[in-house]
């Protein structure tokens, strides 16, 4: 019990005796202490060191040294070396000091930053149990575990590799590790279905620091994104022309997740469902001319195409139709053409027939005796 007690009133003398020192420094005097170097960027754990040059004349027959929670002094003359094996504090405040004659104090601090790199970074979207609408404003959330000193933390969101604002910081005093949460709203449209979304933190702490800063990222999550259907090209082309008998092709592609599916109408006033984009025709015939409409459709709403087809005449089937007509009238005229050959043979035959009968006739008559 008196052992406790007499720790207690130590502790308490030095902690005394410390803030004596510190408020009763002067740091503005003209022969200060200096520390190599002025200042020091430590990680948790990781041992360090100082020196102090005390000063140069004002000190030497006075009392001067290095305060200091944690590690060892060493004195070389006005130089005073401070060593740290292990650096376990959060808050470290390093004095070197000396007094004159009459009591002045003139001394010189030397900041301490111990950091410790983040021990996870994860992201995750805010109230998501499904998949992201097209539109919707959704909260990105970066979880930083267990980092210091947090306010040189930066933190900052990606999509893909393109940064999503800004790195963002939050204005804080405290040396110990803290777990610290970062948000960003997003909005994501069709373009995002797909996206790789990540945060990144990092330790920016200065020029003392080390020469690459600590980073750590998250995972990477992948953003799902339902839409409704968009048509790839013009909901209204211009009027197609076809040929009777010819191949037709109506192209009515469309992106659209959940998948879409598509009900063609045709002219007739026929419909027909299908998961096919494009309808197709391979012999157009004379009903084939008119509005096709294409439907699609989704979950989340649909879009329709018209397609405006104009059937021509096949110029093949006209030449075929010329052609048969052609050998048609000459057969026709070949048939007349014999016919009335014939019939005039017939007639010739006939003349010579009776003009034959008549001779013949004429011939049988009896002679008078």
């Amino acid at each position: 019990m008196m052992f406790a007690r007499l720790v207690i009133l130590v502790v308490s003398s030095m902690s005394f005796l410390h803030r004596f020192h510190v408020s009763a420094c002067d740091t503005t005097c003209a022969d200060k202490p200096v520390f190599t170097p002025s200042s020091l960027v430590v990680k948790f754990g990781d041992p360090t060191s100082a020196n102090c040059s005390v000063c140069e004349l004002a000190c030497v027959n006075n009392q001067y040294g290095v305060e200091s929670p944690a590690g060892v002094t060493r004195k070389d003359g006005t130089t005073i070396s401070w060593t740290v094996d292990s650096l376990t504090e959060w808050s470290v405040s390093s004095l070197c000091f000396y007094s004159d004659d009459a009591g002045h104090q003139c001394c010189t601090f030397l900041p301490v930053t111990v950091y410790q790199p983040p021990q996870k970074v994860s992201i995750s979207v805010v109230n998501l149990t499904g998949p992201m609408l097209e539109g919707r404003q959704y909260t990105l959330q970066c979880t930083v575990e267990h980092v210091a000193p947090v306010k040189d933390l930066r933190v900052t969101f990606y999509r893909g590799q393109t940064a999503l604002g800004q790195p963002q910081s939050i204005n804080s005093t405290g040396t110990k590790p803290v777990t610290q949460i970062f948000s960003v709203d997003i909005s994501p449209g069709r373009g995002e279905d797909g996206a790789q979304y990540w945060c990144e933190a990092k330790l920016e702490l200065g020029p003392e620091g080390p020469k690459l800063p600590p980073v750590e990222t998250s995972q990477n999550i992948t953003a799902t994104v339902h839409y409704q259907p968009h048509l790839e090209g013009s909901s209204h082309p211009d009027t197609i022309r076809v040929r009777e008998g010819e191949l037709l092709r109506l192209n009515c592609s469309a992106v659209a997740n959940p998948p879409p599916t598509y009900t063609w109408t045709y002219p007739s006033g026929r419909r027909e469902a299908s998961h096919a984009d494009v309808l197709t025709i391979n012999s157009t015939t004379v009903s084939d001319g008119g509005k096709f409409t294409c439907s699609v459709v989704n979950l989340l709403g649909n879009v329709t195409k018209e397609f405006d087809v104009e059937l021509q005449a096949n110029p093949t089937g006209i030449i075929i139709g010329v052609v048969v007509a052609v050998v048609l009238v000459i057969v026709a005229s070949g048939l007349v053409a014999y016919y009335c050959y014939r019939q005039k043979r017939m007639d010739q035959y006939n003349v010579k027939e009776v003009f034959s009968r008549s001779h013949s006739r004429h011939s049988a008559v009896p002679t008078a005796d």
